[in-house]
Parts: C-alpha cells; sequence; structure tokens
C-alpha cells in the first residue's frame, strides 16, 4: 500500500467532498487532478535549478552551491509540500473545498465574537487571496515562456518567436476555458504521467553518471551552503523556493478531486519524477558546470530528443497555467459569495461536479494581464523573482490561519499548534525573506496586483457594509409595518410579489417605496433573502426556510454556501414542496436598484468610496445572477449617498 494511502484517514476535522461519491472512480479522480493541479509544480525544473546558477544573483556552479541548493530543494518539497501541504494543510477543509477564503469561512463560527481578531484575518485572508491572483497571473506567462525558450538550444535563429509563440498559446489556452477543467484534465491527464515519467527517467540517466549527487539528501550541505555564501546564499533562497511553486493551487483546488486522489498523485507519481529530475541536473551541473549558462534542463536530454521535450514541456507548462487559472476561478466564486467581490457570471461546465465552473470576466482579466506581463518582460527569468513573491507570502499567510484553525477550531495545545507551525513558518518567512531582497527585480510586480486587488477587495466589504447600516437606519419592523397595514387596508391586486431583501429581518426598503407610489400590493407577497453560509454547500433540505406571516406575507430565507450560486427556480421548486406553490412566469419580481453618490460624512476614504461607487455599477445585474425571467423584474431606484 502506497504512503498516501495511510494517510487518507489522519484526520477526522474534515468531510469528503460532495463528489467523491462511488460513480466518480478514484483512478478517474486522480487523473483529472495530476491533469489539472500539479501543473505548475511540476513544470518548476523548467526553471528552477537554471534560476539558481545563472541571471543577476546567480551562483558559481562549484560542488559545494551545486550540493547545497540540491539539499534546499530536496528538503523543501519534502517539508513544505509533502509534509505542511498534502499531509496537514489538506486537512483543513471546509466540506471538501480548501483555499484561503475556506479557512477564513470555517473559522468563523469561533472567532466572529473576538472582533479585532476577525478583522485582522479577514485582511490576511484578503492579500493571501490577492497574492494568489497575482500568482495565477504570473505563471501562465514564466511557465509557457520557460518551455519555449529551450528552442534557443536547439538554434539561436528561435529566440525571435519565442514571445510570438507563447503569444499565440496562451491566447488558445484561454479561449478554451469555457470548455470546463472537467475535459481539459481529462486530456491533460495523461500528458502529465508521460511528463512526471520522461523528466524522472532523464534525471535518473543523469544521476546514474554522477551518484555523488546523492549526498545532498544530507541537510548539512545546506548548512555548509550559507556558511559559505552567506548573504548571497539567502539570495539564492528566493530561486530555490520556484521548486514549490503551485502548492497553493493544490489546496485551493481540492474541492474539485478530494484529499485521496491528491495524495495518491503526489506520493506515487508527482513527487519522484520532480526528485529524480532535480537530482539529475544537478548531477549534471557536477559533471559539466558549464551548462549552468544554458538551461541543465534541457541538457538532460540527448540532441534528437530536444525537440519532442520541447513539445512536451510546452504543453506541460500549458497545464501549469490551467492549475492557476481554475484555482482563481474558485477564489474568486467564494469571494463573491462571501462578500469581498461584485456579483459576477458564474458558468457552471459540469452537470455532475459542482467545483467545474468558468467566470468569463476573470478569464479575460488574467489573460490581459498575462499576455502583457509576457510582452513586457519577455523573458522567463526576468519574472522569477515577481512569481517567487507572490507564492512565499500566500504560503505565509496559510501557515498563519492554519495556526488559527488548529488552536481555535480543533482545539489542539498551544504548543502543539506552535510547534508544528513554528516549522512551517521557519521556511515561509526564510523563503519571503529572499524575496523581499528581490523585489526591485521584478518582486514589485506583485506588490502592484496584490495590493490594488486587496484594496478592492476590503472596499466591496467596507462599501456594502455602510450599504446595510444605511438601509438598517430605514428598516421598519414587519409586526408595525403589518399593524398599519390592516388599519389602512390598500388595495390587493391579484398575483404574487417577490421582494427581495439583503436583510432577512423587517421590510425591505423596496416594498415600502412600491406601496408609497402605487398605494396597491399584490394579495400575495413573498420577502425574500439569500444568505450566505459558511460552508461550500448548502443540503437541499436546508436551503429554503418558509415562515407564514400573516395577510398574505411570507418571509422566505434562501441558503446558499459559498461555492454554489444563487438560482431563484431551484428556489421556487423548495417553495412548492413546502406546500407555498409559486409560478416564476407569473410572478412578479421587485428589485432595488441603488444610485450610489460620494460625500465627505463617512469613515470611508473618499478614493475608496468611489472605487466602491465604480464596482457597483460594473456588477454582474441581480436578475441574471439569481436567474430571474428578466421579462418578470421590475427595479425600483433608490438615491444612496455614501
Amino acid at each position: 500500500m502506497s504512503l498516501s494511502g495511510h494517510l487518507t484517514g489522519a484526520s477526522g476535522n474534515a468531510s469528503t467532498p460532495s463528489f467523491t461519491a462511488p460513480h466518480h472512480g478514484t483512478g478517474a479522480l486522480a487523473l483529472a487532478a495530476l491533469g489539472i493541479i500539479y501543473g505548475d509544480i511540476g513544470t518548476s525544473p523548467l526553471y528552477t535549478i537554471k534560476e539558481c546558477f545563472s541571471g543577476k544573483h546567480g551562483l558559481d556552479p562549484n560542488p559545494v552551491n551545486i550540493l547545497g541548493v540540491m539539499s534546499m530543494v530536496f528538503w523543501s518539497l519534502i517539508i513544505v509540500v509533502s509534509i505542511k501541504y498534502v499531509i496537514f494543510v489538506l486537512r483543513a477543509d471546509n466540506r471538501g473545498e480548501g483555499g484561503t477564503f475556506s479557512l477564513l469561512a470555517t473559522l468563523s463560527p469561533v472567532l466572529r465574537g473576538d472582533n479585532h481578531r476577525w478583522t485582522v484575518l479577514t485582511i490576511l485572508t484578503a492579500t493571501g487571496a490577492s497574492l494568489l491572483y497575482g500568482d495565477g497571473v504570473i505563471t501562465p506567462a514564466i511557465s509557457v515562456l520557460s518551455a519555449i525558450e529551450g528552442l534557443n538550444m536547439a538554434t539561436d535563429a528561435a529566440s525571435r518567436y519565442v514571445v510570438p509563440i507563447t503569444f499565440a498559446i496562451l491566447v488558445s489556452l484561454f479561449l478554451a476555458q469555457r470548455h470546463g477543467t472537467a475535459v481539459i484534465g481529462r486530456i491533460f491527464g495523461p500528458v502529465m504521467i508521460v511528463w512526471f515519467t520522461s523528466i524522472g527517467l532523464l534525471g535518473l540517466r543523469a544521476i546514474v553518471g554522477r551518484p555523488d549527487i546523492l549526498a545532498a539528501l544530507n541537510p548539512q550541505y545546506a548548512f555548509t551552503f550559507f556558511a559559505v555564501n552567506h548573504l548571497h546564499g539567502i539570495v539564492a533562497l528566493a530561486s530555490v523556493v520556484l521548486c514549490i511553486t503551485g502548492c497553493e493551487a493544490l489546496y485551493a483546488d481540492m474541492g474539485h478531486f478530494g484529499r485521496f486522489p491528491i495524495r495518491l498523485t503526489w506520493y506515487d507519481i508527482v513527487l519522484p519524477g520532480l526528485m529524480l529530475n532535480y537530482f539529475g541536473q544537478c548531477a549534471l551541473l557536477l559533471q559539466d558546470p558549464n551548462i549552468a549558462s544554458v538551461n541543465p534542463f534541457y541538457a538532460l536530454a540527448p540532441k534528437a530528443l530536444l525537440y519532442p521535450l520541447v513539445g512536451l514541456a510546452t504543453m506541460s507548462t500549458i497545464i501549469a497555467s490551467q492549475a492557476m487559472i481554475s484555482g482563481v476561478y474558485s477564489l474568486t466564486q467564494q469571494a463573491v459569495q462571501l462578500g469581498f467581490v461584485p456579483r459576477m457570471r458564474i458558468v457552471h461546465t459540469s452537470a455532475r461536479a459542482k467545483g467545474q465552473i468558468y467566470m468569463p470576466t476573470v478569464n479575460w482579466m488574467v489573460m490581459l494581464a498575462c499576455l502583457t506581463l509576457v510582452l513586457v518582460f519577455r523573458e522567463s527569468g526576468k519574472l522569477a523573482a515577481a512569481y517567487g513573491f507572490a507564492v512565499t507570502g500566500t504560503m505565509t499567510i496559510t501557515s498563519i490561519m492554519y495556526f488559527q484553525v488548529t488552536r481555535h477550531k480543533w482545539r489542539w495545545p498551544l504548543w502543539q499548534c506552535a510547534a508544528l507551525v513554528g516549522l512551517f513558518l521557519f521556511f515561509d518567512t526564510s523563503f519571503l525573506g529572499a524575496n523581499i531582497l528581490k523585489i526591485f527585480d521584478g518582486g514589485w510586480i506583485t506588490i502592484c496586483i496584490a495590493t490594488f486587488i486587496a484594496a478592492s477587495m476590503i472596499t466591496w466589504r467596507d462599501g456594502r457594509e455602510l450599504l446595510r447600516k444605511h438601509y438598517s437606519l430605514m428598516l421598519l419592523p414587519t409586526d408595525v409595518f403589518l399593524q398599519d397595514l390592516q388599519e389602512y387596508s390598500p388595495s390587493r391586486t391579484a398575483g404574487t410579489a417577490v421582494f427581495m431583501s439583503i436583510s432577512p429581518e423587517g421590510i425591505p426598503h423596496t416594498l415600502l417605496h412600491h406601496l408609497k407610489h402605487t398605494e396597491a400590493l399584490h394579495e400575495r407577497i413573498l420577502l425574500l433573502s439569500v444568505l450566505s453560509a459558511e460552508t461550500p454547500t448548502v443540503d437541499d433540505h436546508e436551503r429554503v426556510g418558509l415562515e407564514d406571516l400573516g395577510q398574505g406575507f411570507f418571509r422566505v430565507k434562501a441558503r446558499y454556501g459559498f461555492m454554489e450560486t444563487p438560482n431563484m427556480t431551484g428556489i421556487i421548486e423548495q417553495l412548492s414542496r413546502k406546500g407555498l406553490p409559486v409560478d416564476i412566469y407569473s410572478t412578479s419580481f421587485f428589485l432595488g436598484r441603488e444610485t450610489l453618490f460620494s460625500t465627505g460624512e463617512s469613515a470611508m476614504a473618499q478614493w475608496r468610496k468611489l472605487l466602491f461607487i465604480f464596482m457597483s455599477r460594473n456588477s454582474w445585474n441581480a436578475t441574471s445572477f439569481f436567474g430571474l425571467p428578466p421579462d418578470r423584474v421590475v427595479e425600483l431606484g433608490n438615491q444612496v449617498q455614501l
């Protein structure tokens, strides 16, 4: 039995994702996982060793440095990926879903009362998500560029075609996203099996020639490396960290496949292939230090296999890009439901797997940003510093959030939490500190992207809170309204009206607005609030709550998880099962549409209010988002001063 088989029962703290049911075989899920989430970390051998020994901060390829770098790569893959993420962090799921927003949601029931801690964790979550967006923009650019740059080893004439070919490949990849990750996973899974087998065999071939490279298994060589290189050794960590890129995508995409398939493929296929290749590249450097000036990865291949290897590497880097793109989709869907970003169009591309989604707006924004990086930087080496900063920043925040889960949700003893997370943070902060030293070499790109996205997320959350407070001041208690209604007795027209409201309490402002101008109400009125749950999904029998308020009024509360998209048809079906039949095509839906104006009276800064107004005006319309029939929707305008 493989090591991954023993690990699947490691934790009872999290449930299995909904689509690990028997009709989805473990082998099929493992193959799909291999084709989706391991492309990023699986293609890191293309540039990791190359960046350590070339470029502005490249090391001298002497035996001390080669063995030291290899030892750091080995122990980074073991501690950070194999232990931290695959064994421990994957346990911190929320009903099978992973990612920073999932961690925040699972902490909500135990930390909501601590306002200061909750605010800090919310900001950390937004920052971590923003860094992952930066990672999602940089990954396609650096991965595909590094693969196509292999053509330079075959002929100098290829250099002028590297950027155009990369550009064309990336455009094709983003255009293919609308078909869904399930289709892509089935296509790419077998490719990744060939990839890891090929790079493992190429590495093994070089190890046989210089078996003394296996001495790097001893961590003493890493300590010797720092003793010899001092500050330069710390800077080199910024290149070593490239070997563990993709960890966060592995965690964010957990809900697509489940823990067991991820662990199975990591220990049985991915890790062996990576280790053999890294040891092989360093063995080749021991044999011939001059190859450090080219690319040790492609130097592993015989001349006759160079073009096939470039082709295979290109396909694998497309998969690396896919890993981050699908992770960004999942992250954005969670952010929408948890109130960090405006409504966006979400297309579900699979009838069976709830996690299979496509988000057009996100897709095109990431594509434009990615293509811009390719055109501006034109070389993978120039993007390495930006890449490393995004990866290490996200890893550090995940460790901090994981500490909160172990301490406050799982109730581990403090010494146990501190010892485990302290080990993780030792690696995370060491890598992050090394990348901070390279901010001016490209890390500033990640900082700019993450700062803008984090500011937008926090602004949207705070802006929605301002609107909530605005409407709460105008809130009319339900009992008071119904008492007045009984005395006033306005005209009642035939049919059903649904008034949607942010708050599940009181009377919606849209209803009061409608009554004020028409002096009439429908004979049956539903006060509907769509609420976000702190779990990825909500069981159908728990989704809709119905309360009869009297006088033809009904309070309806519909709950959706942060990995689900609200759908009015589903709500109507649930109401029918509860004894309140509603015909969606003969019902009027009343929505409020705010026209926002900025004033100087609130605590929010002026630029943030303007940003919030811009985001609000460009959010996906509620009619399409909730699946309402357009010809049955009535929008009631309201001017709000922020």
